[in-house]
């Protein structure tokens, strides 16, 4: 007999989306699983407190926070979706680092569609997260980078990416001294994030946010299952 997928109990009363406080993360929440309510310690927060909540598991919380943010509240189950419980086939480093309130990016173009992406990439065997993002930034931009600490996670396409704020000197390199796959590095004004298609998706609508309203800590949690970098993202 087949068992029926795993749920998340999806509630949403007249404060917001009723959540778990989470005991062992301080500041974390969790969607319990359905019919698991009564037994735990719960609280409701507000679209725009949920946005920038760390909310586990984080897939389950992308299809909850899409459907709220581009619907209305969807008080129904979803399926637990939890890509952090799986082992990734691939580990990502990625560099943020902004000047005078732009943010460097490496921009392509795919059939006449411009895009971009965070400098970064995979993880070297043996490598540290903090050596492969200043590494990379160093390979697609030319810069000299110093970590000066993690600001995200994201799961997506069953990778793990972890994002870092970093400090840069220098100037961009020559093109043809740079490894980037043909992209090109620019500086977009932060505020233009939201609005401009960078991949990952929901990163980049936070990053504008967390430049105005304060960086997180502990790191914060995301999926991102967006292919249409074009269609604005506000969740």
């Amino acid at each position: 007999m087949v068992s029926e997928p795993m749920s998340a109990s999806v509630q949403i009363d007249d404060a917001g989306l009723v959540l778990a406080k989470d005991p062992h993360a301080d500041g974390s929440y969790y969607f319990p699983h359905r019919g698991q309510m009564a037994d735990v310690e719960c609280c409701s927060l507000s679209l725009a407190e949920a946005l920038h909540a760390r909310i586990r598991p984080v897939g389950t919380a992308e299809t909850v926070l899409r459907n709220w943010a581009t619907g209305g509240p969807v008080r129904a189950a979803a399926l637990w979706d939890d890509p952090a419980a799986a082992d990734p086939v691939r580990v990502r480093a990625g560099a943020v680092v902004i000047r005078d309130e732009q943010m460097l990016l490496i921009g392509f173009e795919e059939d006449g569609q411009p895009f971009y992406e965070i400098p970064g990439g995979g993880v070297e065997t043996g490598e540290t997260l903090h050596a492969a993002a200043v590494r990379e930034l160093r390979e697609e931009s030319g810069l000299a980078g110093s970590v000066i600490k993690e600001v995200a996670r994201v799961w997506k396409d069953n990778r793990r990416e972890h994002y870092f704020l970093l400090k840069a000197e220098g100037e961009i390199g020559a093109r043809e001294q740079l490894d980037n796959h043909g992209g090109t590095p620019a500086w977009v004004p932060v505020d233009r994030l939201p609005t401009t298609p960078v991949w990952p998706r929901r990163l980049a609508w936070r990053i504008a946010h967390w430049h105005t309203a304060g960086w997180p800590t502990p790191p914060a949690e995301l999926a991102d299952s967006i292919l249409d970098l074009q269609a604005d993202c506000t969740w």
